[in-house]
């Protein structure tokens, strides 16, 4: 059995051996599972890519008057707000309003949350709509205005599932 450090000084150098999930099945089929455990050092079973679990924090900054954003979408493609006043958070899973999604199968799926990141990472101009219950602190009940990833005070991507 290899330890960690064995295997991180085998990557360090160079000489590590890497198979994918699949790679490893036709290894094992040819070299026997004892010589796979003996010669590969990592299998790997992931992405480092967008997913369905990936998505994006947004912070707008404040408008003038003030909005706590209580409902949003962005590009018509619904963003969840229950987080700070001007906050959201964008699923790459979350599809755009009316999108026909899979009503006949295989499905159209045509625009969503993933489409949207895409969109801003290439700079390009999306609409912001969002609706509020309005405060004292808050008093602007809706918004609608064009924005780019360089009007973003943070535009954080996560993949929680990716290792």
């Amino acid at each position: 059995m290899k330890t960690y450090e064995q295997i991180n000084d085998r990557i360090e150098s160079g000489k590590a051996v890497v198979l994918t999930a699949d790679e490893i099945m036709d290894y094992v089929d040819k070299k026997g599972l004892e010589a796979a455990a003996k010669e590969v050092d990592v299998v790997t079973t992931a992405t480092f890519g967008p997913m369905c679990s990936s998505g994006c924090f947004l912070n707008f900054g404040h408008s003038k008057p003030r909005i706590r954003m209580s409902e949003a979408w962005i590009a018509d493609v619904l963003v969840y707000t229950g987080l700070a006043a001007v906050d959201v958070y964008l699923g790459c899973t979350e599809l755009r309003h009316a999108d026909p999604a899979n009503m006949y199968p295989p499905g159209e799926f045509r625009y969503g949350g993933g489409h949207v990141i895409e969109d801003l990472v290439a700079g390009k101009t999306l609409q912001l709509f969002a609706l509020s219950y309005g405060t004292d602190c808050y008093p602007l009940r809706e918004l609608r205005t064009y924005f780019s990833i360089q009007d973003l005070n943070q535009a954080i991507m996560v993949n929680p599932r990716n290792c």
